[in-house]
């Protein structure tokens, strides 16, 4: 019989070792086990581990191998948890063929040192390219390794024949890019908007295009709030003021506004728009929107162009889609409209705002405000609002909590098994 060992035992992304090897009986029942009790990928809990070891070693009485004439029993196998699947499939294989010599656990102990000679081993789950600039990385990607293959190099072999893509955050999906991938019938964004994909070119070619529908919606929703709120109650520029030892100098800070009874407009209203006007009509504010067409169920007052809404509005929330139709959509004219009491909170797109123009507007005092959580050339941001008490700066973090990552790894696992399931997706792009 063999012995298992586990290091570091309350991480389970540690490797494991093994001491000589178990008999055919136990390897069988361990590695069912843990295929069955565990990710496919091979990466569990600790608790399952420790109980599936439990179980086996009292079910077979296993104990130390004294026989150390055997070859295999001289050798010490560190095996990561992700190859225990790979493992699994070769026993399985070899045990069909009936061949149980010690050449055949030898050859099992090499490939799991070296995954590239286990090419051997049929795999069906689907081929997908995860496309990523180097700075970006899709959040949670292990979860995918289950249900799919992943590669990430256009210049693989496999790019002839893929037929689904993630793009992972602004990652440009250029004609290039598709050039590159014959096959490719899908675009998985993992964003809302998707001004980075080539979105004219995907329909002429017949690729469906999604976004990462409601994932994000909710955070940031609740994050261009409290950009308003900060704003608004001057919430940053009192803790500077308070951490530079100002307050026992200066006394009193200047007052902040309420939010309450604010005139909002909001120029997008999709799945995040929504979400924004249900917060803000709990504040007490009375809010309308702008958007490509009146929606029908929407219950707020609907303005046919920016403009007329920052006539009639005290705060502007931009969250729309950036497209040509809306680059540069808040221009000196809206900012002219929406007054010197008025406030922008921008977080869609940077090149939704002319910047230039809102710069000159702030630095002038000819507008009341700003919370900018996007920028037109991020992460670069203009310098003159570093000094303004009236600015809150963010850098592009409106999206980013663990709940919208966990929201967004399922709308991408379940618009991929959808696709290759010829099922209806999930969140296909619709322009708001």
């Amino acid at each position: 019989m063999g012995k298992i060992s586990k290091k570091n035992r309350g991480n389970p992304s540690k490797e494991v070792q093994w001491s000589s090897v178990m008999d055919d009986a136990l390897v069988d029942a361990f590695l069912h086990k843990v295929i069955i009790g565990g990710r496919v990928n091979g990466t569990f809990i600790s608790k399952a581990y420790n109980d599936i070891v439990k179980e086996l070693v009292e079910k077979f009485n296993m104990e130390i191998n004294k026989d150390k004439s055997k070859p295999i029993a001289k050798k010490w196998m560190t095996t990561p948890m992700p190859n225990y699947s790979k493992m699994a499939q070769l026993w399985a294989k070899d045990r069909a063929k009936g061949d149980h010599a010690e050449i055949a656990k030898e050859k099992r102990a090499r490939t799991i040192h070296d995954p590239s000679m286990a090419t051997e081993v049929e795999d069906h789950r689907p081929l997908v390219l995860v496309h990523h600039l180097a700075s970006f990385k899709l959040p949670l990607q292990d979860r995918l390794i289950p249900h799919f293959r992943l590669f990430d190099s256009l210049a693989s072999p496999e790019a002839s024949s893929v037929r689904a893509l993630i793009c992972v955050g602004p990652t440009p999906v250029t004609v290039d890019t598709l050039d590159h991938l014959p096959s490719l019938r899908l675009v998985v964004g993992s964003s809302a908007g998707l001004d980075h994909v080539d979105l004219v070119e995907c329909r002429r070619r017949g690729i469906a295009v999604t976004n990462s529908g409601d994932a994000y919606s909710e955070n940031v929703a609740d994050y261009a709030v409290a950009l308003l709120l900060d704003v608004l109650r001057r919430l940053s520029a009192a803790d500077r003021f308070v951490r530079s030892g100002l307050w026992p100098q200066q006394g009193e800070y200047p007052l902040g506004c309420k939010l309450g009874g604010k005139r909002v407009g909001i120029v997008g209203l999709g799945s995040i728009g929504y979400e924004v006007a249900k917060r803000l009509v709990a504040f007490g504010c009375t809010v309308a929107y702008n958007s490509r067409n009146k929606k029908p169920s929407a219950l707020y007052p609907y303005y046919a162009n920016v403009h007329d809404l920052a006539v009639n509005s005290d705060v502007l929330i931009v969250c729309c889609a950036l497209t040509n139709e809306t680059h540069h959509i808040i221009n000196k004219d809206v900012l002219t409209a929406l007054g010197r009491e008025g406030v922008i909170i921008n977080v869609g797109r940077g090149a939704l705002v002319d910047e230039k123009e809102l710069v000159q507007f702030l630095v002038q005092g000819e507008i009341g405000g700003a919370g900018l959580d996007v920028f037109e050339n991020e992460p670069n941001v203009p310098k003159e609002l570093f000094a303004l008490d009236n600015v809150v700066l963010s850098p592009h973090l409106a999206v980013s909590t663990p709940e919208s990552f966990e929201a967004l790894n399922e709308v991408i696992i379940a618009n991929l098994k959808a696709f290759f399931s010829n099922k209806p997706l999930l969140s296909p792009f619709q322009q708001e």
